[in-house]
């Protein structure tokens, strides 16, 4: 079996403190910059699964790192360099306290409200007489706020103004930038043959200035169909072949579990932690059009992180 990263330990010249959050341990630096490291750890129903899966760090990190800087006309963003395959160092920012979700399709968590009877998701309102999978006439907006420790909360965009956690200001700014974010995300994708279905995004300050911070349009933080076949497929009522960690929700779903109290995780064998690796491989290919090229992890993978990382640090 490969090597995975599951816990990081570092400690970095002028580190002042470390996040160990979910799926990525964030190192700070001197309070101006923060170094980023994408675990190969997997959550799904906000909680971290036991085993990590290979390659994975390095899939997201390097499809984030692409489309920070593919969107980066559309609104300044955090990225400064990514010093190894499982690391990007960026600005720090005061981040908002809540996170940007967009949907296109009712599909997944959605849909799963929406089948149990829910005609609003986060004040938005759903029009009658939908399917599963079927687009929504606009992309709707529908925001959680972020929980450092277990599950998000959905939230109105009226909420969030009246709790004061983003000024109107500031929220009509971010909301039109998710806009344009998406509707970049989905141009790429389309050239790709898929279809960014739904995605999130996280915003900070710096001074007065709003930048895109964390991940982009990865696996873990979007949903992606094949466009061939999604017309036919949703046409009979048919699951959609796609590119996301759904197919891990699923997994677990079918195994009895979606995180509740009393639920155990299904044993993570050497043939599903490996075939999950091959569809994060799958989703980088064809999101970028380039063939994979594995990191090194003949060797200590932490190790090789540290050295790299702190090269860069004592060349800024």
């Amino acid at each position: 079996m490969s090597k995975a990263l599951t816990n990081t330990d570092f400690n970095f010249n002028g580190q002042k403190s470390v996040y160990h959050g979910k799926v990525r341990d964030v190192y700070n630096i001197n309070d101006d910059k923060l170094v980023m490291v994408a675990t190969d750890r997997i959550s799904a129903f906000d909680v971290v699964l036991p085993k990590g899966i290979p390659f994975k760090g390095q899939i997201l990190n390097q499809i984030a790192a692409k489309f920070l800087d593919a969107t980066s006309d559309i609104v300044p963003n955090w990225k400064m360099a990514t010093p190894d395959p499982m690391v990007t160092v960026g600005k720090k920012a005061e981040s908002f306290p809540v996170e940007m979700i967009i949907r296109g399709y009712l599909t997944g968590s959605s849909w799963r409200a929406y089948k149990a009877g829910a005609r609003a998701i986060c004040g938005v309102a759903i029009p009658e007489g939908m399917k599963e999978h079927q687009k929504f006439p606009k992309p709707i907006i529908t925001p959680t706020t972020k929980a450092a420790e277990g599950h998000d909360e959905d939230i109105s965009k009226e909420d969030i103004i009246a709790k004061g956690l983003i000024s109107a200001d500031d929220y009509a700014k971010i909301e039109e930038i998710t806009y344009k974010l998406f509707e970049r995300g989905t141009e790429i994708a389309a050239k790709r043959g898929l279809i960014l279905v739904d995605t999130k995004y996280e915003f900070g300050k710096i001074g007065d200035q709003i930048i895109l911070i964390d991940e982009i349009h990865t696996p873990d933080s979007s949903r992606y169909f094949y466009a061939e076949g999604y017309e036919e497929r949703f046409a009979k009522g048919e699951a959609q072949k796609q590119l996301s960690k759904e197919f891990v929700r699923e997994w677990l779903m079918d195994n009895g579990f979606q995180g509740k109290d009393g639920q155990k995780v299904p044993e993570m064998t050497e043939e599903i932690v490996n075939g999950i690796s091959d569809r994060y491989i799958e989703l980088y290919e064809n999101i970028t059009g380039e063939k994979f090229q594995k990191a090194d992890v003949s060797s200590d993978i932490a190790a090789r992180i540290e050295q790299n990382v702190s090269t860069y640090l004592m060349g800024r």
